[in-house]
């Protein structure tokens, strides 16, 4: 070939070859951009894989939380008798954690006794009839109760955390069986719940404050009581002491019978009618037990209660009242302002009670005519410093006043030789009315002539109020030095219902177990003195 035709092929060479050369290396740039494209691809298939199995796993979480609410709204709860009451238990969420105590229908004391997603709450139900009985029929029935209410609660909560426990699994592990249907699904949900469960135990456990209760938070009528209300913690210092002497307390009552005997200046003889007055009992139990032995050693023919039997009048407290259906003697009761309709109604449904509202009754031929207090207040604001109190204070008096005008017609038409009211404003419309007016409400004793128009048919009244029979509850506990005895008198009536003579009977207070004795006889009429304006306390 010719060197023309040699230069002719080198020129087609390099014309060809550089086109070639342009396509390798299009060719190898698009090699590497496919590997990067399937990396982005590999990358985004393994982000997305995990995207769903968190969204899977965040699914099983919220379905077996969600389970486990439910399960708790349904079946977290119990009950346990603790004392006399049947109280229900119950669990349900609540990030602030805490604790619960309702009372109903009074209100609720707010304990923060923990931290943590589960908040407590012990509901306190109806008072067991046959347990209460018992506890105030026994005179070591509030040391038996209180030495087993810590048992009785420490019981219910281990039933509480175990049935709460069953509750939330259960209810996980259902709605997770119902929403994924997988058993690798359920065996996430069980194991989560159980360590929900167990975080929160634990927290509780770690943040738990044994003091709480002597800081709570009161909610409803609770917010008022004052039988509840005060220095929880000097109450739980004293009622130690409180308990440990009721006993003896009881005790040495049996010892008035041989006082009696000494006592030469009056002798009750056979027909002789002996009245037990007791007032203010205030959901005392050991009251009971003091009016059951006095009343059997005195032989009484009929005990008479002019009020304040509870505090607040509730549905609960009607349980209380049960106790004097163990009485031999009749029992005559008048509703005082701390008494509902519904306690009155429980009263009246004992064997051998009768309530008196503007009625009468004879009780071994002694005529007895009573009303009960027009209001009811157990939670009323007793300060008078305001000139609106004060105004309002004149208002409940004239009241009263009118309650007492409304006895009186009642009293004259039967020829009533003891009437019956609460509080001694309503005494003085029945001054000359009625020879004897008993009365309660003061929580401390008073004895007075009423004076009485012209023309009455009795020349003069005489006002026995009556201290409180019940130490007005836990009133005592609150202040030691205002501590108050348990008081109650036998009234000694003629065979003509003529008052002759009376025992004042006081039995301790807190922190004291003396029992005395003090014997009156009515020889010479008193002058009268002025009707009395009694103090709204109580």
């Amino acid at each position: 070939m010719t060197r023309r035709g040699n230069g002719t092929l080198a020129r087609a060479g390099r014309a060809l070859g550089t086109p070639l050369a342009r396509a390798g290396r299009v060719l190898g740039g698009a090699s590497v951009t496919g590997r990067a494209a399937y990396r982005v691809a590999r990358s985004a298939a393994v982000t997305s894989r995990l995207t769903r199995r968190v969204g899977r796993i965040a699914g099983v979480v919220a379905v077996a939380l969600a389970g486990a609410v439910l399960g708790l709204a349904v079946g977290g709860r119990t009950s346990q008798d603790v004392g006399p009451f049947r109280t229900e238990f119950s669990l349900s969420p609540a990030w602030s954690g805490g604790t619960e105590v309702a009372i109903p229908p009074l209100g609720s004391l707010i304990l923060d006794s923990h931290k943590g997603p589960a908040h407590l709450t012990i509901r306190l139900g109806a008072l067991d009839q046959k347990r209460i009985q018992q506890l105030v029929a026994d005179p070591d029935g509030v040391t038996k109760a209180s030495a087993s209410a810590i048992e009785d609660l420490e019981v219910g909560l281990v039933r509480l955390g175990l049935t709460a426990t069953g509750a939330a699994l259960l209810g996980a592990m259902s709605l997770t069986a119902l929403v994924y249907r997988r058993i690798n699904r359920l065996a996430v949900a069980g194991g989560l719940t159980q360590a929900m469960v167990a975080a929160t135990a634990g927290v509780a456990v770690l943040t738990f404050r044994g003091n709480a209760i002597e800081e709570p938070r009161y909610e409803g009528l609770l917010a008022n009581a004052p039988a509840v209300v005060g220095d929880a913690r000097r109450i739980a210092n004293r009622y130690d002491e409180y308990r440990a002497q009721l006993q003896r307390m009881v005790r040495n009552v049996s010892r008035l019978y041989t006082t009696v005997s000494t006592l030469p200046v009056y002798e009750p003889d056979s027909d002789t009618i002996r009245v037990l007055h007791v007032s203010d009992l205030h959901l005392n139990p050991s009251a009971w037990s003091v009016i059951n032995t006095v009343a059997d050693q005195f032989n009484v023919d009929m005990i008479i209660d002019t009020g304040d039997i509870v505090d607040w009048g509730s549905k609960p407290e009607t349980g209380y009242v049960g106790a004097i259906g163990d009485l031999t003697a009749p029992y005559v009761f008048i509703r005082g302002n701390h008494d509902s309709a519904a306690i009155a109604a429980a009263v009246a449904q004992q064997r051998n009670a009768t309530v008196l509202e503007n009625a009468a009754t004879s009780v071994r031929g002694l005529t007895i005519a009573g009303i009960g207090d027009p209001r009811f207040s157990p939670d009323k604001n007793t300060e008078v410093d305001t000139k609106a109190s004060r105004r309002n204070a004149e208002l409940v008096n004239e009241v009263l006043r009118h309650t007492g005008e409304q006895l009186a017609v009642t009293a004259t038409r039967e020829h009533a030789d003891v009437c019956l009211v609460h509080d001694p404003v309503a005494a003085s419309p029945l001054a000359g009315v009625c020879p004897v007016v008993l009365a309660g409400h003061l929580h401390h004793r008073e004895v007075q002539d009423l004076v009485a128009p012209p023309g009455a048919p009795f020349a003069h009244t005489r006002l026995m109020v009556e201290g409180s029979t019940g130490a007005a509850g836990l009133r005592g506990l609150e202040n030691p030095d205002a501590a108050i005895p348990l008081e109650l008198s036998v009234l000694y009536f003629t065979r003509d219902k003529i008052l002759r003579g009376y025992d004042d009977i006081r039995v301790g207070g807190t922190g004291r177990a003396e029992v005395t004795l003090e014997r009156h006889v009515i020889k010479d009429e008193p002058g009268p003195v002025a009707a009395p304006t009694p103090s709204p306390t109580h």
